[in-house]
């Protein structure tokens, strides 16, 4: 089993004003210190952009770079992502990475609401889709589809139109996808073999269950601890590692438990404590 670390699970996260935001050089010597050999890459801007000093930055800590998540507008026909998109590969050449995985953003900050898609957004979707997918296939990275809540794909309907019409991986966010409704290990098991990568989170699902019906929006429910270490909530990773295993998957499973600071913890304290239960727990099932 391959385990890689994300800086999310230390509150680094791409949302304005979303807590404090911890620095590269302490995440990744924490990443490393409990045993981490790979990352993901953070949201833009917090390791360098220049792709030769991201690559550098990384490589310090001797771990092999992931890939990144990467936001991109697909729906509006008024924009096209595939600049972007391709500043990113250019990063990834220097720097490595094998995954670019993305969410489908709604063009609003934050996640706490987003606008509802009509066919011809759809069309465009699935159009940038495979312009994404080719555009990162030539170039040796393989890009795959992130179900997120406040994007554009978000519940398990719209997670199932995309897989079912077209031939874009999964990004397999096991909390995500209980937000948006989806029986995980169901899903897993339906789509084992599109999974290009596993986004592992544990969830308080008594918390999830309240984002469907608009009871609970998604940054009160990050500083609630809708995010739990692996093993200590509702998600069924036995079950979803079982399917995964008959289904050859050899992908990484990137650690991830959504939060956010208030403040720099103290030295040897804070996120590393829970993204160590993380990692024990994972990798307990490796067998």
């Amino acid at each position: 089993m391959k385990i890689a670390g994300a800086p999310i699970s230390w509150g680094v996260c791409e949302v304005p004003g979303w807590g404090y935001q911890m620095s590269p050089e302490r995440v990744l010597t924490e990443m490393k210190e409990i045993g981490l050999t790979a990352t993901e890459f953070g949201p833009p801007g917090w390791l360098p952009i220049e792709a030769e000093e991201r690559a550098k930055a990384v490589s310090e800590y001797d771990l092999e770079p992931v890939g990144a998540f990467f936001l991109a507008v697909m729906h509006d026909p008024d924009f096209d992502p595939i600049p972007q998109v391709n500043k990113e590969l250019d990063a990834f050449e220097v720097a490595g990475g094998s995954y670019l995985v993305l969410a489908a953003d709604s063009g609003r900050d934050g996640y706490d609401d987003r606008p509802v898609l009509d066919e011809k957004g759809w069309d465009t979707l699935f159009t940038n889709l495979t312009r994404i997918a080719e555009a990162c296939a030539a170039r040796g990275v393989t890009a795959c589809i992130h179900p997120h809540w406040g994007t554009m794909v978000q519940n398990v309907d719209e997670v199932e139109r995309v897989l079912d019409n077209s031939t874009v991986g999964l990004c397999l966010d096991t909390g995500h996808l209980t937000c948006g409704g989806a029986d995980v290990v169901a899903l897993t098991k339906k789509y084992a073999d599109r999974v290009s990568i596993v986004h592992a989170k544990d969830i308080n699902k008594d918390m999830t269950d309240k984002l469907l019906p608009g009871d609970l929006v998604w940054g009160d429910g990050i500083k609630g601890g809708m995010f739990v270490p692996i093993g200590e909530g509702d998600i069924d990773f036995a079950a979803i590692v079982s399917a995964l295993n008959d289904a050859g998957f050899d992908g990484y499973y990137v650690l991830e438990q959504d939060i956010m600071l208030d403040e720099e913890p103290a030295a040897g304290a804070g996120p590393i404590d829970n993204a160590r239960k993380s990692y024990n727990a994972l990798k307990a099932l490796a067998g």
